[in-house]
């Protein structure tokens, strides 16, 4: 006989909890011996054999239940990931206190982060589209040794899904709807998946997606032109050359229209003393194409056991429309063109797990400004958009990582290494102080190293402890070195010359544990930070903004503890919680360049927690939970922080504590239904660093069709 049992997945759903996957078990079958497969090595491995804090997000059967609006919003739920939100249409994870050019996202192995990433929050993880990804695997903490730069705060995987291949199976498709009122928002995918005769499978789909102006709690109501709208679509064709030889074309388009960030402009709301901008429009378009071809063989003879390369082309634009107070304007843009190849080498016997290989990218960067008068004439046409005109970056590496299976099985240790060189080429950049044209070239090489242990507590590995140190680095980019452009909210950022790369030094010890009823992580980690490039004020204004440029001038510390468990109370009940708390410190230059001091890590997240109850009848077709999440009040500001004053208020972000109610059903065998109530009591809140407010109490229905 069999019954509904449950293998709790770590990971997050809109409304910030964890959800409970739903497998089809004998009755006698321990809930311990499930499995959650992750890809955190570069390997596929059960989550209790990586030596490291990770999480696997769901997969896409599961994402209508999330109704999750951006992949950003796929990871709210996790320890230690906190979600920025610039705009409606413009959010950033933090990880561990880091985001933007500091945290690395990765689609089916390539990079999306190139050389114009900037410091702080960016909305380019909000151009890959969720309803196109099958899973999601995060790993927290540095990876630098296995992804390269920019892995600081973690790195997510985002893996889209395959068509099996070589099935009698027809074709299958599906209708998915979400709308949401507080969002006054509509999205619409249709997807389809099928055999391309004996030896091919294709999956692609089309997403529209409609958003109006976001509705906050009772108190700040309607906040003006927070709405855009954005189109996808995707493509995948998996070919078998050979039974353990698949070939794959990937292709993904996104197009974002009519961005704004409101905080910037007259229309920011009015709420806990925060300050307005002045400008009338201030509009982002974003424009994303992805093209890449992949292959892997596998069951090699000799000493490689499976080979996988990628060969890949990204576009990515972005074009700014701005009207100052004053009606003159700007438009200002870039579009970076990014080549890539990966190679991956796989080995393995009865003591080694070798995983080693190589990676080269390399962009061609293209950026313009422009200005008009009142009468919409232009004025002047500028050197460099937001980065250095007419300017290349390269990337190349090596690394190499091994796990030891020694003791029998009963310690595994995973030493590994990485050689990096970057190189830069800026043709056209604007001297700040002359304005006239300058160029750039400059080169880093890094070489850092990971150590990590886990050791197995029982030998079905339901209880291990792990520990590691791990290096991290990060190489100067064109947004360190070139960019000319707004900052915070009062602030311009100008290009310097000659920084070197960041380094990082995390220290990390934690448990893993799978009772019958019982899945447990806690990990507690230190950071160290080096050379960080930070903003510094120079005491000069430019168009009445405070002028501010970067230097190697950080040194400092970032630690925390993460605890994510969730228990089976009975085969229809669970529960579930998540908990966080991080510090961290960093010297830099609050007031000038002549004052350096220890000061607070920019917009770090506060104390905060998620709980749930789930009820999940056993014939399936039945679930509810209610969920709830809070934060302190986010008042360990920096200087920088108390100079945002458009997006955080004096003395800090206000805490909260918000519950979520949701419900779904299998109606039929080809329809799911899910209907969610999220923020019940319509509080008005923010999260730390936002420049919107969160919406207030806001009906989510979500509807599948298979057919």
């Amino acid at each position: 006989m069999n019954v509904v049992i449950r293998s709790i997945v770590l990971c997050g759903i809109c409304g910030g909890t964890l959800h409970a996957a739903l497998v089809q078990l004998p009755a006698d079958t321990n809930r311990a011996s499930q499995s959650i497969v992750v890809t955190a090595s570069r390997l596929p491995r059960d989550v209790q054999s990586e030596p490291r804090a990770t999480y696997r997000i769901g997969a896409a059967e599961r994402i209508e239940h999330k109704a999750a609006r951006t992949t950003p919003d796929m990871l709210a739920g996790l320890p230690s990931v906190q979600i920025q939100r610039t705009s409606q249409g413009q959010s950033s994870p933090f990880l561990r206190g880091f985001t933007g050019f500091r945290t690395l996202c990765l689609i089916d192995g390539i990079r999306l982060n190139n050389s114009v990433f900037r410091d702080g929050p960016n909305q380019y993880w909000g151009t890959v589209d969720p309803f196109s990804i099958d899973r999601y695997d995060v790993v927290m903490g540095p990876s630098s040794v296995l992804y390269g730069s920019d892995a600081v705060g973690g790195a997510m995987i985002a893996v889209p899904p395959s068509a099996p291949v070589g099935t009698t199976n027809g074709w299958e498709r599906r209708l998915l709807y979400r709308g949401a009122t507080a969002e006054r928002s509509t999205i619409g995918r249709a997807e389809a998946s099928g055999p391309l005769g004996s030896q091919a499978a294709f999956t692609g789909g089309l997403t529209a997606k409609e958003f109006g102006d976001l509705r906050g709690g009772r108190e700040v109501g309607k906040q003006s032109h927070t709405g855009y709208d954005e189109q996808d679509y995707d493509a995948r064709v998996d070919y078998n050359l050979t039974p353990d030889s698949r070939l794959t074309f990937g292709h993904q388009t996104v197009n974002q229209n009519d961005a704004w960030r409101t905080h910037k402009t007259i229309y920011g709301i009015d709420w806990e003393n925060l300050a307005q901008g002045d400008d009338r429009v201030h509009s982002y378009d974003q424009h994303r194409d992805l093209t890449y071809l992949k292959q892997r063989t596998e069951h090699l003879d000799g000493p490689v056991d499976a080979v996988e390369w990628s060969l890949s082309r990204q576009v990515q634009t972005e074009d700014l429309w701005r009207v100052k107070k004053d009606r003159s304007s700007e438009k200002q843009g870039f579009d970076v063109t990014t080549w890539g190849t990966t190679l991956q080498l796989e080995s393995k016997d009865d003591l080694n797990e070798w995983v080693y290989g190589a990676e080269y990218y390399h962009d061609a960067v293209d950026s313009y400004a422009r200005k008009y008068k009142a009468s919409g004439k232009l004025s002047k046409s500028e050197i460099q958009g937001p980065v250095a005109d007419n300017a290349t970056y390269e990337s190349a590496g090596l690394f190499v990582e091994d796990t030891l299976h020694i003791l029998n099985g009963h310690l595994d240790v995973v030493p590994g290494l990485r050689y990096t060189t970057s190189r830069v080429d800026a043709r056209r950049i604007k001297d700040p102080l002359s304005g006239d044209p300058v160029s750039l070239r400059d080169n880093w090489d890094a070489v850092v190293g990971s150590f990590r242990l886990l050791a197995p507590l029982t030998d079905d590995r339901r209880h291990v402890l792990f520990t590691g140190v791990t290096q991290g680095f990060r190489a100067p980019n064109l947004s360190d070195l070139t960019r000319f452009d707004t900052a915070r909210s009062t602030e311009i950022e100008t290009p310097v010359a000659d920084l070197d790369p960041e380094r990082f030094v995390s220290y990390e010890f934690g448990i893993k544990s799978r009772f019958a009823r019982l899945t447990s992580q806690a990990t507690y980690y230190y950071t160290t930070l080096d050379n960080l490039i930070v903003r510094t004020p120079t005491g000069r204004t430019i168009d009445g903004l405070s002028e501010v440029t970067k230097k190697n001038a950080g040194e400092g510390y970032i630690q925390g503890v993460e605890l994510a468990e969730s228990l089976a109370l009975t085969p229809e009940w669970s529960t579930w919680i998540t908990a966080s708390w991080m510090e961290g410190y960093v010297d830099g230059y609050p007031k000038s360049t002549t004052e350096k001091k220890q000061d607070t890590i920019s917009r770090l997240m506060p104390p905060s927690a998620e709980a749930g109850l789930r009820w999940q009848g056993l014939t399936a077709k039945y679930w509810a939970e209610v969920s709830g999440k809070a934060a302190e009040k986010a008042d360990r500001l920096s200087a920088d922080d108390k100079r945002d004053t458009q997006r955080i208020p004096p003395g800090g972000t206000p805490g909260y504590a918000v519950c979520n109610l949701r419900t779904g059903s299998r109606v039929t065998r080809n329809l799911d239904l899910t209907v969610a109530l999220e923020n019940v009591l319509d509080q008005d809140y923010r999260i730390h660093g936002s420049g919107i407010n969160e919406p207030g109490r806001n009906l989510v229905l979500t509807a599948a069709y298979w057919f």
